[in-house]
């Protein structure tokens, strides 16, 4: 294809034109040569290059309907499969994670990662739908100390580390969410070292070793004041202002109970998409933007879909009467 251009390009024209002036599809074709010779290099070469392509089968699943379409999440994490009047969500193992219902019929299924919403269309009729999405973790908190009632309604579970100024922020404004909401808020951290911060898994391993002389939330307080100066001769200094056991506490720091108990939050973490900290999820669900005003709001709302639920729940049915 590039010799047959070459050729055109240096073909006399057959008509007359003033001086100066190219025949004008030999200047198209110059043009077009030059924007589309970049791609034949780059495109040409690996096609002389031999490859073999090996595949086996993850997981199979059997669907009870023919699927209409299917989109995947931009990260591989989620599989929305459209059957008729239905979207099932699948994990990237194959396991089954929601049905969503819908009306219409609808036979084409987009998603858009940006907004996270999924957006369903007909090729038959005028139908549009756009399904705001939003997962709900869960979130396991066993083994980790708490501040507020333990069986409130609201948990809100933070990964942090101690050597990040944003959580030190925050931990201040999550106080102030407890005071307003005593009885319905159970607040509880989580690990999450960053791999920049030096001392910040030592302090997490201190800070749950202080827990076992029931001092945790005074250590965490203290690694938080401390959090620029942070290394393992201010944690030790920190124990001692705590009158802390010592033998014990460099005992405890090392148990394998708590290194594991870290490595789970490490690992949880990871698995809820968490890329830095403070990551927060109220319920199991991520706060987008987390402070004092967005907390509030996202514990309001859990509290009345609560408070809707039980109501719904305790209005007896037409069949009971």
């Amino acid at each position: 294809m590039i010799a047959s251009m070459t050729a055109i390009l240096h073909r006399e024209p057959k008509t007359n034109h003033p001086r100066g002036q190219e025949w004008p599809l030999r200047k198209v074709l110059r043009i077009l040569l030059v924007l589309i010779w970049p791609f034949v290099i780059t495109v040409e070469a690996p096609l002389s290059a031999h490859a073999d392509l090996e595949w086996k089968t993850k997981k199979e699943v059997v669907i009870e309907s023919t699927p209409l379409d299917v989109a995947t999440s931009l990260d591989g994490q989620m599989i929305f499969i459209l059957v008729p009047k239905q979207v099932i969500v699948y994990s990237a193992a194959a396991e089954e994670i929601a049905r969503i219902d819908v009306e219409g019929d609808f036979d084409r299924l987009t998603y858009s990662i940006k907004d996270n919403v999924l957006i369903l269309t007909s090729s038959s009729g005028k139908q549009i739908k756009i399904l705001e999405l939003e997962m709900v973790y869960e979130i396991p908190i066993s083994g980790l100390p708490f501040k507020g009632t333990e069986n409130a309604p609201v948990t809100v579970a933070v990964f942090s580390d101690y050597q990040c100024p944003y959580c030190t922020r925050l931990a201040s404004q999550l106080d102030k969410l407890l005071e307003k909401y005593p009885q319905d808020v159970k607040l509880v951290f989580k690990n999450f070292p960053l791999g920049m911060h030096k001392s910040a898994k030592q302090a997490a391993a201190a800070a749950l070793a202080a827990n076992e002389q029931g001092k945790f939330w005074e250590f965490h307080n203290k690694l938080f004041e401390n959090y620029k100066d942070l290394s393992d001769e201010k944690i030790q200094e920190i124990a001692k202002e705590l009158a802390l056991d010592m033998e014990e506490f460099n005992r405890d720091i090392a148990n394998e109970s708590i290194q594991e108990l870290i490595a789970r939050d490490v690992k949880d973490a990871q698995r809820v998409g968490a890329r830095g900290t403070p990551t927060v999820f109220v319920n199991g669900k991520n706060v987008k933007r987390p402070s004092l005003t967005t907390l509030e709001e996202m514990v309001k709302a859990e509290l009345e879909e609560q408070k809707q639920t039980n109501l719904e729940i305790s209005e007896p049915s037409d069949d009971a009467s």
